[in-house]
């Protein structure tokens, strides 16, 4: 054994000696503009050619993927923090405040008791014979727990379930959407998922063949469409939505970038929307839903439906439709319409991001379509257990005459009150800036404000080699510790700047919030004033 450990050491050193002295591949293309940043950090890293890989010779599509929530805003941040937590009072601020990106409870949102409770339960069984355990569980809790562990093979959430997610989890979310939307819902439609950036990723490596295969995304997106697209070689096809309309979506706006698409060699095989949106935080109307069937029905093309923020509607004026409720109350059937709806534990009032569950519904495909859907979902073996479990609370919470249900409505419907009202107060505060309109947040956990930038502002973002709205972004964070993302990070229409900030901070912090950026924004407009 010595022997060959000694042998592989002298052969892996050789190797690195070769390496060495071979010449680096030449770039054959300039690297895209968000290594930019990430190459300048790295650069402390030795750069020689002695590592088998490099930049020169990843997988392309890997450099062309961008995800600006997490990036180079937030990696400033978090620099910032450390600096911060090294010595007090190094900057003029005393926290960093993350309204980048939609994780709940990192800025302080609570669980929903009942969901910690049953996952708690699951997790150590042991406890549910202990005669304490009544009087620190709820009795619907403590059922539910046995029920669930009932559906799951050894009662171990540590064992893999079936790829497609535990059973009697997905007969409960089935009957949980058949609830919702008054139309059947078909457990082995279900797709158990770590969240729904899986079920996405999962869609577009189905669907993408090359470069030639494109998908209708709104514009501005959430960045998981763009960065699974170019991971996946596919190519994004933007439909804008109408600002000026409160982010509308209008279908001859779809037709025409169809057409471009077509023009140009594109096969476009689904639309994607995202309802309630994001970065844009507006709720579609159920007749425009129709629409958007009808075109998707017409064209042959695939409906991904985004609809992870189904229960964060703060207007009295609107609700939330599924697209798969629309379709069916339309007539459509499966054999009419291809229909992918995506939920996840991360949104609503649940706030669960670091459990990781969600899934997608897939209705509208051949038996041996759906067959292959199976096998890449099987790749991966299965969604973790303990966001399976949430997923199918999420969809059958606590009900009138549980234990649960009173403590239930009131976290739930405290979350959902505190959050319209946090969105209202940023929106009134961002449309009182100079130069600065903010649409209506009818949902989701996001303002979108445009901000109108000085000319000597623009040509200070030109000469730092920044978009104008990510210098505005960096100024801010740099002034009060606020972390937003850049609207240039989600595609905007070109010659607009915006920013995209959550809902998300405590309501005890959001005047202190608002003080802070009207402070900055005014000395910012002043300093670049034309």
């Amino acid at each position: 054994m010595r022997k060959f450990v000694v042998d592989r050491v002298r052969s892996i050193l050789s190797r690195s000696l070769q390496l060495q002295h071979r010449p680096q591949p030449r770039l054959l293309s300039p690297l895209p503009p968000a290594l930019a940043f990430h190459s300048s950090a790295m650069a402390s890293y030795p750069s020689d050619s002695s590592f088998p890989v490099t930049l020169h010779n990843l997988n392309p599509k890997v450099l062309e993927c961008e995800y600006a929530v997490r990036g180079e805003i937030v990696t400033l941040a978090q620099k910032l923090q450390q600096e911060l937590q090294a010595s007090s009072g190094s900057h003029p601020f005393n926290e960093i405040i993350y309204c980048n990106i939609g994780n709940p409870q990192s800025l302080g949102q609570q669980p929903i008791t009942f969901f910690r409770e049953v996952l708690a339960l699951c997790d150590h069984p042991a406890i549910l014979d202990k005669s304490e355990t009544q009087g620190l569980f709820s009795a619907d809790a403590i059922e539910r727990a046995w029920q669930i562990l009932d559906q799951i093979p050894g009662r171990a959430t540590g064992a893999y379930s079936h790829s497609q997610g535990i059973k009697g989890l997905r007969d409960t979310i089935a009957a949980g959407i058949e609830a919702r939307d008054g139309f059947p819902a078909d457990p082995n439609d279900i797709f158990l998922t770590d969240g729904a950036s899986p079920a996405v990723h999962m869609m577009m490596q189905l669907l993408l063949r090359s470069e030639k295969d494109g998908i209708l995304c709104p514009i501005p997106q959430y960045p998981l469409y763009s960065a699974s697209i170019a991971l996946h070689g596919g190519t994004l096809v933007p439909y804008y939505l109408n600002e000026a309309t409160g982010w509308g979506l209008e279908i001859p706006e779809l037709k025409n970038q169809l057409e471009t698409a077509k023009s140009k060699g594109i096969n476009v095989r689904a639309l994607a929307v995202i309802n309630p949106g994001n970065p844009t935080g507006q709720v579609l109307s159920e007749e425009n839903q129709r629409d958007v069937v009808k075109f998707c029905k017409e064209e042959g093309l695939v409906l991904l439906a985004d609809e992870v923020y189904q229960e964060n509607v703060y207007v009295p004026e609107k609700k939330f439709h599924s697209f798969k409720k629309v379709s069916r109350s339309m007539g459509y059937g499966e054999d009419d319409i291809s229909l992918v709806s995506f939920q996840s534990v991360s949104k609503g009032y649940y706030g669960e991001c670091g459990k990781r569950g969600g899934y997608m519904e897939v209705t509208g495909f051949s038996a041996d379509v759906r067959e292959q859907i199976y096998k890449v979902a099987s790749v991966n073996l299965c969604s973790n257990i303990s966001g399976q479990i949430l997923a199918s609370l999420v969809m059958s919470p606590p009900k009138v005459g549980d234990e649960s249900y009173e403590s239930y409505i009131a976290e739930r419907d405290g979350i959902l009150s505190s959050l319209a009202r946090r969105a209202k107060t940023l929106e009134e505060a961002f449309n009182k800036l100079e130069g600065v309109t903010c649409n209506k947040a009818e949902g989701a956990m996001y303002l979108f404000p445009r901000i109108h930038l000085p000319e000597k502002a623009i040509k200070a973002a030109e000469a730092a080699k920044k978009a104008p709205d990510a210098f505005y972004c960096q100024r801010l964070l740099n002034a009060t510790g606020v972390v937003v993302v850049p609207g240039s990070g989600f595609r905007q229409v070109p010659g607009t700047w915006h920013f995209r900030c959550t809902i998300l901070p405590q309501e005890d912090k959001i005047p202190a919030i608002v003080n802070g950026l009207t402070e900055f924004h005014q000395k910012f407009m002043d300093e670049f004033r034309d």
